[in-house]
């Protein structure tokens, strides 16, 4: 839900239970709010790829070797690529595109800092 699509008593409802928060802290009732309410990070935290106590990404770096995930990162690379102007979601998909590249780009060069 967006800020501006709140009804006046959805208004009314968090003055009341924020009210309190913002008194002790000196924040404005509407900040607390947001600082409870943190908005999900679509391209480099999702929550979908967090539950348990292991990302994701890093569950599959640890079940390939070196070369294979770093293939896997192109072909993501690649993928969000090819994809970016038929989704409907082209400034998403760039961004994931340079998400798996800044990876990739970590991952070599943690490699070659190692063979130096």
């Amino acid at each position: 839900m967006r800020l501006n699509d709140a009804t006046p008593g959805m208004w009314d409802k968090a003055t009341q239970k924020y009210g309190k928060v913002a008194e002790k802290t000196g924040l404005e009732p509407w900040a607390t709010m947001a600082e409870e309410e943190a908005v999900e990070d679509v391209v480099n935290n999702p929550d979908h790829y967090n539950t348990g106590s292991i990302e994701c990404i890093d569950a599959i770096q640890e079940s390939m070797s070196s070369v294979a995930f770093k293939g896997y990162l192109k072909g993501n690379c690649m993928k969000y690529l090819w994809r970016y102007d038929y989704k409907g979601k082209q400034v998403q998909d760039l961004q994931k595109a340079g998400w798996y590249l800044a990876r990739l780009t970590q991952v070599v060069v943690f490699e070659n800092e190692e063979t130096d």
